[in-house]
């Protein structure tokens, strides 16, 4: 990948915490310092005005790492804003729509934002029903035109995605799991994959051929569960509190699976999690560096394994740096 939008940072300004001893795993930064900001504050003043106002929140900003800027850091210049925007819009559905009083609003179910993710927005857009929508689904059609408007192409790419990890998302918090094993499957879903793949392609202006979407995501499937597991390693503290406060008698997160599994203690489960990733993540150094010398691999995807080892790191600073996961902890 030719790097145009982007540049590498210094390993020692920032910490790893052990985690990545592959030099394969190098943090860049988008050069654009603002667009993301006002990606995201738009949609936290967007939320606030037409749902409900946000408070004490914290998503794609931090103080050095911000997350769009350092795991798509070769986003397209004039992209960067609209998938900040998406972005921010995740995580305040994910931390606010759970504070509403859901019972007011019948249309809202157990799945939760994949609902509001799903193709029924554009049925409503269609048929002239969207006035009558929820509010954050009215901000959904709103992103999903500003998409259209930037690349009809690739915004329909996204949104196929985003209704097929509905479809496979739907049902993956329904139960816990006795085992990593078959917990990682399942959380790779969860984690949205298919919404990185919609942000990647649309972010960085990638066509994955239709008949090379299998290997695209076969090559990539390691990075996610990278990109998974480091999200449940520094998120733990937060979902742990959120599973408590809504009477849950288990928490969807790697953690607490290895405890349960081995019957360890948070320390040892963390540190267990924390040998899986260093495992996965050696593992998809080396697809990475084969992949990219392939010329027998079409270039997007080529592009586009090594753009998610670019997620791989920026995702894994930004968790250990950003104030969503460590604010009053």
């Amino acid at each position: 990948m030719e790097y145009r939008y982007s540049e590498v940072i210094d390993p020692s300004v920032y910490e790893t915490d052990g985690l990545v001893t592959n030099s394969a795993v190098a943090l860049r930064r988008h050069k654009d310092s603002f667009s993301e900001i006002i990606g995201s504050l738009r949609a936290q003043r967007d939320w606030s005005e037409k749902v409900s106002p946000v408070h004490g929140y914290h998503g794609n900003l931090g103080k050095t790492f911000s997350f769009m800027r350092v795991c798509v850091p070769e986003c397209l210049p004039e992209r960067l804003e609209t998938i900040a925007y998406a972005n921010e819009y995740a995580f305040i559905y994910d931390d606010e729509m759970e504070k509403l009083d859901l019972k007011q609003i019948p249309e809202v179910g157990a799945p939760g934002i994949l609902e509001t993710f799903s193709n029924g927005v554009f049925e409503h857009e269609v048929q002239g029903g969207l006035d009558k929508a929820r509010p954050e689904k009215r901000l959904h059609a709103q992103l999903l035109a500003e998409m259209m408007a930037i690349d009809p192409l690739r915004a329909k790419t996204t949104m196929q995605a985003w209704a097929r990890f509905v479809q496979l998302a739907s049902r993956t918090r329904m139960k816990s799991f006795g085992t990593l094993l078959e917990y990682i499957p399942a959380r790779v879903i969860d984690a949205g994959e298919l919404i990185w793949f919609g942000t990647l392609t649309f972010g960085m202006g990638l066509t994955i051929p239709d008949k090379d979407y299998g290997l695209c995501m076969e090559l990539a499937r390691p990075g996610y569960v990278v990109l998974a597991l480091t999200n449940d390693l520094y998120s733990w503290e937060k979902e742990r509190r959120a599973a408590e406060l809504q009477g849950q008698d288990y928490v969807f997160n790697a953690i607490w699976v290895i405890m349960k599994e081995r019957g360890v203690g948070e320390e040892e489960a963390k540190a267990t999690c924390s040998e899986v990733i260093r495992e996965y993540t050696d593992e998809f150094c080396g697809i990475v560096e084969r992949t990219k010398n392939n010329p027998a691999i079409c270039q997007d995807v080529r592009a586009y394994v090594e753009a998610v080892l670019l997620s791989v790191a920026g995702n894994l600073v930004w968790s250990i740096y950003c104030p969503r996961y460590h604010q009053g902890i």
